[in-house]
């Protein structure tokens, strides 16, 4: 008998919680679909990242994207930087600064290869850490992790 109201007491403290908490999860999970940030540490990689950015705007239109850059994965992000295939980078960049794109590379990074600010492509934004800007992203503002 005392297992029976522990069991009826937990069947309705669930259905309960359920109740207050499926709002709050369902806000939090809308919340967290329109923040992403891909995680870019080579530069071959770039152009997919570029295209996936793209088609995840085409999809959540509002979304807010992160893509930083450290170590050989600012290359892309450099003035006449080209892919294999001898193509521009700007063009693709630019448009998604256009559409709200953060484009975020690591001053560590900028420093030791002696890269300047200058060098870099406009409305691209320098943060102290790369890999610490992924993990305060996800960590504190919710974004999803994305390594293309």
């Amino acid at each position: 008998m005392k297992s029976m109201r522990r069991l009826v007491q937990g069947c309705l403290l669930a259905a309960l919680l359920t109740g207050f908490l499926a709002p709050v999860c369902a806000e939090q999970s809308a919340s967290t679909w329109d923040r992403v940030v891909f995680h870019l540490d080579e530069t071959r990689t770039a152009r997919w990242a570029l295209m996936l950015a793209r088609s995840y705007l085409d999809d959540v239109p509002n979304a807010k994207i992160a893509i930083v850059a450290y170590g050989p994965g600012v290359d892309f992000l450099l003035e006449d930087a080209r892919d294999k295939h001898d193509d521009p980078y700007d063009y693709a960049v630019l448009r998604l600064v256009e559409r709200g794109v953060d484009f975020r590379v690591c001053a560590a990074t900028l420093a030791a290869r002696k890269i300047s600010k200058a060098d870099l492509l406009e409305g691209v934004n320098i943060v102290p850490s790369g890999i610490s800007e992924i993990a305060r992203l996800q960590t504190k503002d919710g974004y999803a992790y994305l390594k293309p």
